[in-house]
């Protein structure tokens, strides 16, 4: 008689977890070793391979009782490790171990969020979270809320959402040149008019052009601004984004999903002066607050607006259980099944407290400008601006535009370090997101270094 897999949750599913997270464990240090570095070696084509030998038969006639170390180490193996000091292209960052931790009770747990009586908890949770971190944006005393979402591509479209059908599909999206490419995105999912696109000549909106397309354009606008730019870290010219808005009485959306965890931070805080002005505003804490994907919030200064993404489907939210207490959890999200991300930024808000994860901030801020200092004093480089954020842009000095691109790949094909890139003054540049508080100063040392030493020519 063969034995039915164990369950992660009920009365023995610690009990049956226990080994198996052993077993991943031993996987993971063991795939991180075979690695040796932030990015697997070879390429794709190598990477490919590699993972192509480990998986075998996808679906096999019979299991393989070895399926999660083989897999698990594969994976290790093959992956970019955001902990490696090295691995600095994206707002990719390490996760802490705490809300690792938690996320995996979620994943046990496995509740959804689409109906109260398959997350009691869960839901009482979310909503506590939601408004004590709109709370952070908008100020304790507005009557704001948050939805948790994927992050900010998911965010930024529920913001143009919310902003449709409260004015109507002829709205106007209007963002500068350094916006986040989700918000034409958004802008065409929900068919409105193209948007207008407002110069950046250094990096940031432009207050003077985006005063201009105001005036001319017939409304209604939404304007979005950004707090973290992808490229660059840079953060929009907010307080007199929002004075516009008011005077021209355009609404405000704000992409904060890198700047957002500035808010964090005692020191750093006051860098999003005029955030607490906007409407909506995009967080991800999946960037600057070191959580597994996904965590993301958009943060809604009225939560009477969040009525345009009520829904009903009887087995969820009928009107007798809404009437007898039941709390209606549809209007929550566009999306139906949805896991309990709420847990792990509750653990890590609740264990860190705003002190710790505002000195994570700091540290990492504080590598980043450590790191253009060096690039400045170093001849054979030149370094684009001092950082806003944690971001900073450099290039070797005087190499072509193929060079950069060359000693990016290079380095990338070798698994031996992971930069991102950014076009920006006309030329391009390479791209260093430090996002990890335990990188050190000889660590960036080497990573200069290992430009240096890549450099064609």
């Amino acid at each position: 008689m063969s034995t039915l897999p164990s369950l992660a949750s009920g009365p023995e599913g610690p009990h049956a977890l226990r080994p198996l997270l052993d077993i991943v464990l031993d996987a993971l240090g063991e795939g991180a070793r075979a690695r040796r570095g932030p990015l697997p070696s070879g390429g794709p084509d190598a990477v490919a391979g590699r993972m192509r030998t480990a998986v075998g038969d996808v679906l096999p006639d019979e299991g393989d009782p070895n399926a999660l170390h083989t897999l698990v180490r594969a994976l290790a193996e093959s992956a970019a490790d955001p902990a490696h000091p090295l691995c600095t292209a994206h707002l990719h960052c390490p996760p802490l171990a705490l809300a690792t931790a938690a996320d995996l009770a979620a994943s046990t747990l496995n509740p959804s969020l689409d109906s109260w009586d398959q997350a009691p908890g869960a839901s009482e949770l979310e909503a506590l979270v939601t408004e004590a971190l709109a709370g952070e944006v908008f100020g304790a005393e507005a009557a704001a809320t948050a939805l948790i979402t994927t992050g900010g591509t998911e965010s930024n479209q529920l913001a143009l959402l919310i902003d449709r059908e409260a004015h109507g599909a002829g709205v106007r999206l209007v963002h500068g040149a350094n916006a986040h490419h989700s918000l034409p995105r958004a802008a065409w999912l929900l068919g409105l008019p193209d948007p207008v696109v407002v110069p950046a000549p250094a990096g940031v909106l432009d207050p003077a052009a985006l005063d201009e397309a105001l005036t001319q354009l017939p409304g209604p606008h939404l304007v979005a601004a950004t707090a973290g730019t992808t490229d660059a870290g840079l953060i929009d010219p907010l307080p007199e984004i929002a004075a516009l808005c008011a005077a021209h009485g355009a609404r405000l959306h704000v992409d904060a999903a890198y700047g957002g965890g500035l808010l964090f931070s005692d020191r750093y805080r006051e860098r999003l002066a005029g955030l607490d002005a906007a409407d909506t505003v995009t967080l991800d804490l999946h960037k600057l607050g070191w959580q597994p994907v996904a965590a993301g919030l958009l943060a809604v200064r009225d939560q009477g607006g969040l009525a345009v993404l009520h829904h009903r489907a009887d087995y969820l939210n009928a009107d007798d259980d809404i009437e007898a207490g039941l709390p209606d959890l549809l209007g929550r999200s566009l999306r139906t099944s949805r896991r309990p991300d709420v847990l792990k930024i509750a653990v890590t808000l609740k264990a860190l407290g705003r002190n710790g994860l505002g000195r994570l901030v700091e540290q990492v801020c504080a590598r980043a400008l450590e790191f253009a200092h060096l690039v400045h004093g170093h001849p054979g480089f030149e370094v684009y601006d001092q950082p806003t954020i944690s971001t900073v842009l450099f290039r070797p000095a005087h190499a072509t535009d193929d060079a950069v691109a060359a000693v990016r790949r290079t380095l990338l094909t070798d698994g031996r370090a992971v930069l991102g890139r950014a076009r920006t003054d006309g030329r391009l540049w390479l791209k260093a997101t430090l996002l990890n508080p335990h990188t050190r100063p000889d660590d960036l040392a080497a990573l200069l270094k290992l430009v240096e030493g890549n450099t064609p020519g």
